[in-house]
């Protein structure tokens, strides 16, 4: 194999996780919604796919929606984000269900509305 070949997604996969195929630490699902919480001034020992994510996660973004950017199956995904977690450098948190963000005043609206009928 030449030096300018790909040599395949597969090497590639094993490559960004180390051979690693489980993610370490507390498990999240496809949903969940990870933030950046620092840049390192050094990414040393950093993948490339690592410092997309960072840069990525600025603004939350769902675990499903890293993978399909990355281009990378799901499990690859997220060995890479519990990386990033254990280093301290993302959060991973289970999504807010609607009803639980809606706030006092939009119930209030909602009760007034109801009352107006």
């Amino acid at each position: 194999m030449g030096a300018e070949e790909d040599p395949g997604p597969l090497v590639r996969m094993y490559a960004v996780t180390g051979g690693r195929a489980r993610p370490i630490g507390e498990a999240f699902d496809v949903v969940a919604v990870v933030t950046t919480l620092g840049m390192p001034y050094e990414p040393v020992g950093l993948a490339p796919e690592h410092i997309t994510v960072l840069r990525m996660c600025v603004r939350p973004t769902t675990v499903a929606d890293i993978g399909v950017h990355l281009r990378l199956p799901l499990n690859i995904t997220r060995v890479l984000l519990s990386d990033l977690r254990r280093e301290g450098l993302v959060s991973i948190d289970r999504p807010v269900a609607s009803a639980a963000a809606m706030n006092e005043r939009t119930y209030q609206e909602v009760l007034n509305g109801l009352r107006a009928l």
